[in-house]
C-alpha cells in the first residue's frame, strides 16, 4: 500500500505542477504577459519539480527512493519558492531604483558566471517589479509563491513521514513487533 500512496501523490504533485505550468505557458503566450528573468527561473524550477514528480510516479521508488525523489522535489520547490519570494518583495517596493531593461539571458552567460548571472536576476529589473496580471487581488508571482510553498510543505511532510517510518521499521525485512511476528 506504501507504494501506491506514494506514486499516486507524486502523480497528483505532478498534475498540479503541469497545470501551473500551462498556466504559466498560456499566460504568456495567449494573454501576452511578458516574462522576465525571475520568472523564467521560476518556470524552471516548475518544470523541474514537475519531471521529478514525473519520473517518481512512473518509477515507483521504495521507501529509498521515495525519500530520495521527495528530497529532489524538496530542493526544486524551496528554489522556486525564494525566486518567487523574491519577486514579491521586489513588486511590494516601489520606491527601490531598478535598471530599467535587463540584457539578454544568452549575453548574460557569454560574459559572466553562473553565479553572476544568478546574482544579476536575484537584483531584479523594472520587468520584474511591475504587476501586470491579477487574480483575487493577487499577482503571478504571488501565485507561484503560494505553489511553491504548498509543494515545499508537501515535500516536507513526505520526508519527515518516510523517516518516521524508517526509524519504526528495520531496514532487514523483520517484524518491529515482535508479538505480531508471530501471527
Amino acid at each position: 500500500m506504501p507504494l501506491a500512496c506514494s506514486r499516486s501523490l507524486f502523480f497528483m504533485a505532478f498534475v498540479a505542477g503541469a497545470l501551473a505550468l500551462g498556466t504559466s505557458y498560456y499566460l504568456e503566450y495567449a494573454v501576452g504577459l511578458q516574462s522576465c528573468g525571475m520568472c523564467l527561473m521560476q518556470r524552471l524550477c516548475l518544470a523541474l519539480f514537475t519531471g521529478v514528480c514525473l519520473m517518481a510516479s512512473v518509477h515507483g521508488p521504495g521507501r529509498v527512493g521515495s525519500f530520495l525523489y521527495w528530497l529532489l522535489g524538496l530542493l526544486c520547490s524551496l528554489a522556486g519558492t525564494v525566486t518567487a519570494w523574491r519577486q514579491v518583495l521586489l513588486q511590494g517596493d516601489p520606491q527601490r531604483q531598478l535598471s530599467p531593461c535587463s540584457p539578454d539571458l544568452s549575453d548574460l552567460l557569454a560574459s559572466n558566471t553562473w553565479f553572476e548571472v544568478l546574482q544579476q536576476m536575484f537584483n531584479g529589473t523594472a520587468d520584474c517589479a511591475r504587476i501586470t496580471w491579477t487574480l483575487f487581488d493577487l499577482s503571478v508571482p504571488e501565485w507561484s509563491l503560494l505553489f511553491f510553498f504548498a509543494m515545499t510543505i508537501l515535500a516536507v511532510y513526505q520526508l519527515l513521514r518516510l523517516l518516521r517510518i524508517a526509524f519504526q521499521r528495520p531496514l532487514s525485512g523483520a517484524s518491529s513487533h515482535p508479538a505480531l511476528a508471530g501471527d
